[in-house]
């Protein structure tokens, strides 16, 4: 395949952010109210989506977030961001910097292994795309991100190469990585900042973060955090086969080459996963095709429907999520503008408006409230790094937990919301930051449990924190709606320390 950059706008010296999407009305589009409604209270069933936004024709006509999500708020993509690192290799490519079949060593000759194999030397930048590498799945699952002797690059090097690259698919987010790191090596820019100018600025995405390794290499295959209608925007750049605005972003080849399978990852015809590989791109069933991220954050694109679909959420079962958009939102989906269905119209318009993740049930107070408020209850050693945790119960409700030296407070809301302070999350080991902006709700589900729901907005976690006074210890259980690992923490008795002054009473 020949990339030519030729009308290729890769940057200029004043960016201009894009303004918003243009909105309009499901039915002006050609897209049922009803049908979207009826994906909505599907997904409410299934439980854990955080944002949706449906653009038909270029229009979004319909978005919502579930509270405490917010629309102005990034969220952390997982895998979502592999996409945008096949981007960054389509403009390198378009740019001459890069070329499809270069080796891998051939970026990194002082970091390859003594005696390289056959293998490791004949994989080539288009194996790293498609996750043909040759790799074993147990050598990609058991390789550390935090590794700083020796690098990641050289770590990866160092990977046994098993079978000819080309020739096997393995899901291989180091792979995806050295996307990244070659990206650097080839423009002396890291890809977040390489991305800026020639893509995250024309497309109107302020602000993008993308985590970066010890190295300082942004991760490529997980990392990067940006708002929905961020996800949305990239979509619709693919839809439009990398044109933007009259712009032309990515070359229109590249786009089509991504999209395509490239290579086959299984054979069943239920599922999503199965239906072949591009360059860091998914085939869907229909025809279509996405990004996706770990526990639901996707940008499915809809070529035949001109309609792209962008969600954020944190759920387990990711097939579930799709099936529901095969069920309802394509079905809604009509060739030409559809009869206005004002009733239908209304309903969908206040569902969307009054979107939330139910906050715990139960009491608004407790008639313990008053003995153990401000008291701080010392917690024994725990892989989470947790110290101590207590709560403030006063006019407001405010959690207390002090961990690896720190101490944090959150507002906690009753019967609703509250957002404000932060929070570790424990089980998350990868992401670089130790805290993560929260929000929180909780009640009393007896006289002795005061049971706290803590959502990390920007992320797909939420945690279920329950606190049982038993006389004079604490009795603490820890549940994340997701995790890479197990769920439930292990149950933790604490024991308390003295009252802080001035805490206040119920």
């Amino acid at each position: 395949m020949k990339l030519l950059a030729a009308g290729l706008v890769l940057w200029s010296s004043v960016a201009v952010a894009s303004p918003a999407l243009p909105r309009s009305t499901p039915e002006a589009q050609g897209v049922s109210s009803a049908g979207i409604l009826a994906f909505v209270e599907a997904a409410e069933k299934l439980g854990g989506l955080h944002s949706l936004m449906v653009v038909r024709h270029g229009q979004v006509v319909a978005e919502g977030w579930w509270n405490p999500y917010r629309s102005d708020a990034p969220h952390v993509l997982y895998s979502l961001s592999k996409s945008f690192a096949s981007s960054g290799i389509g403009l390198a490519v378009a740019e001459g910097k890069v070329r499809l079949d270069d080796t891998v060593l051939s970026f990194f000759p002082e970091d390859a292994p003594p005696g390289p194999s056959d293998n490791l030397k004949a994989m080539r930048v288009r194996d790293l795309l498609s996750m043909s590498t040759g790799h074993h799945q147990a050598d990609i699952d058991n390789f550390s991100y935090a590794s700083t002797d020796p690098t990641l690059v050289r770590a990866f090097l160092a990977l046994p190469v098993a079978h000819k690259p080309g020739t096997h698919f393995v899901y291989n987010t180091p792979a995806s990585y050295m996307l990244s790191a070659i990206v650097q090596k080839a423009s002396g820019a890291p890809l977040l900042e390489y991305l800026r100018l020639r893509l995250f600025e024309p497309l109107g995405i302020r602000d993008p973060k993308w985590d970066a390794s010890p190295q300082g290499v942004s991760y490529g295959g997980f990392g990067l955090w940006i708002t929905t209608e961020d996800i949305a925007r990239f979509g619709q750049l693919y839809l439009q086969r990398g044109e933007w605005e009259g712009r032309r972003l990515l070359p229109a080849e590249w786009v089509d080459a991504a999209t395509l399978r490239q290579v086959s990852n299984g054979s069943r015809p239920e599922s999503d996963w199965e239906q072949g590989y591009g360059f860091q791109f998914w085939r869907c069933r229909h025809g279509f095709y996405r990004g996706d991220g770990a526990f639901g954050q996707y940008a499915i694109v809809m070529p035949s429907q001109d309609a792209v679909v962008a969600i954020t959420s944190g759920v387990k079962d990711m097939q579930a999520v799709l099936n529901l958009v095969w069920e309802h939102l394509v079905p809604a989906l009509q060739a030409s503008s559809a009869p206005t269905d004002a009733a239908a119209g209304g309903r969908l318009q206040a569902k969307l408006a009054g979107l939330v993740l139910p906050p715990p049930s139960g009491r608004p107070t407790s008639p313990v409230a008053r003995r153990v408020s401000g008291r701080m209850y010392e917690l024994p050693k725990n892989d989470d790094g947790l110290e101590a945790i207590g709560a403030v119960f006063d006019k407001e409700t405010t959690l207390v937990v002090r961990s690896r030296g720190q101490e944090y407070r959150v507002p906690c809301g009753r019967g609703e919301w509250r957002s404000g302070g932060s929070l570790p999350i424990g089980l998350v080991r990868h992401l670089n930051e130790p805290s993560y902006r929260a929000a929180a709700s909780g009640a009393w589900a007896d006289d002795d449990t005061f049971t706290a729901k803590v959502c990390f907005t920007d992320t797909p976690f939420c945690t279920t924190l329950g606190l049982r006074f038993a006389g004079e210890a604490l009795v603490f259980d820890q549940e994340l709606n997701v995790s890479f690992g197990a769920t439930r923490r292990p149950t933790l008795v604490g024991l308390p320390r003295p009252a802080a002054k001035g805490a206040g009473g119920n």
